[in-house]
């Protein structure tokens, strides 16, 4: 299954009518959370907060629980011929086994991706247990978009179906700013719609 996928770029074939997408290729109707660099339509049962980087306060990442399941999502600049999804694959890997934990690589419905199992660390470093995250990114004109899923969307297929959804209906805006390759895309907060931020 994987070999449908370009070396260059990881992607599924209906990305640009399907999502996830370029600002440039939607308009957009509805209500929309606006975060910069990642533009979400709004769903009741949405529950979103911000990831704050400290000490900088840096918004880092978008966060939406649904129905027992989360999805953090992150956009990052990429070159315009080049992906990032097929290395960053390797290094998140190599992080999590690194950590003592195990990954499967394979094929989903967004293409590549990788199934963690992560060990649970307390504060004096033992081990009190495993999570499980999913990793699915998908590379974009310029920009590359990462979820990490958690919750019950790992082992139930109607909630995993409907996280694909809501990773699909992202929309990613990547202004003129220069940026090298793997730098994240700046977000910010919307007015009034979400928790407010959360330090890392």
């Amino acid at each position: 299954m994987l070999d449908a996928y370009q070396n260059e770029k990881s992607a599924p074939a209906d990305r640009q009518s399907a999502g996830p997408f370029d600002h440039e290729e939607v308009t957009q109707h509805g209500q929309f959370l606006d975060f910069g660099s990642i533009q979400l339509p709004t769903r009741d049962g949405f529950q979103v907060r911000l990831e704050v980087e400290e000490p900088s306060q840096r918004v880092v990442a978008v966060t939406i629980e649904y129905d027992e399941s989360s999805l953090q999502l992150q956009a990052f600049a990429s070159p315009k011929s080049e992906g990032l999804w097929h290395g960053i694959r390797q290094q998140l890997s190599d992080s999590v086994t690194a950590q003592g934990g195990s990954v499967e690589s394979r094929g989903g419905s967004l293409g590549p991706e990788l199934l963690a199992k992560i060990p649970i660390v307390n504060e004096q470093g033992d081990a009190v247990g495993t999570r499980f995250s999913r990793f699915v990114g998908v590379d974009g004109p310029k920009w590359f978009l990462r979820g990490v899923i958690s919750g019950a969307a790992i082992t139930d297929p109607k909630a995993a179906a409907d996280m694909d959804d809501v990773f699909r209906s992202v929309t990613v805006r990547r202004d003129a700013t220069p940026l090298p390759p793997g730098d994240l895309l700046s977000l910010h907060v919307p007015g009034g719609t979400v928790t407010p931020p959360k330090a890392l």
